[in-house]
């Protein structure tokens, strides 16, 4: 009855059937995204941040190396401080001895000439 009264063909039907299919289909599609020319794109922003990561492992490379130097030469100039303090007071002690014998001949000598003196 409906088709008497819009007066529809055949190929008029299916075609609008097809034309049916088609916008059911087309609502299912992914439409594009507007893209904003200054957001920079996933693969840019994905590289940004691989390089922010590896500049910052080098950087943290660096810095324990340079705190592992710094540890040795700490290491190193204790040691060196703790041999100059042992030379020191080695030299101190030779210093000590060879001043109480100076004074035992000191005092032999004083022994020798009090004794001439005495006679």
């Amino acid at each position: 009855m409906m088709n008497e009264i819009l007066r529809t063909g055949f190929q008029e039907r299916l075609k609008t059937s097809a034309e049916a299919r088609k916008a059911l289909l087309a609502a299912f599609k992914p439409k594009p995204a507007i893209e904003s020319a200054n957001l920079p794109s996933r693969a840019e922003a994905r590289a940004a941040e691989l390089l922010r990561v590896r500049q910052d492992r080098v950087l943290a490379k660096a810095a324990k190396r340079e705190a592992a130097a710094e540890a040795i030469e700490a290491a190193r100039q204790s040691e060196e401080a703790i041999a100059a303090a042992s030379l020191d007071a080695k030299r101190g002690e030779r210093k000590e001895r060879k001043a109480l014998t100076k004074a035992e001949a000191k005092a032999k000598r004083d022994a020798r000439y009090a004794a001439r003196k005495a006679r």
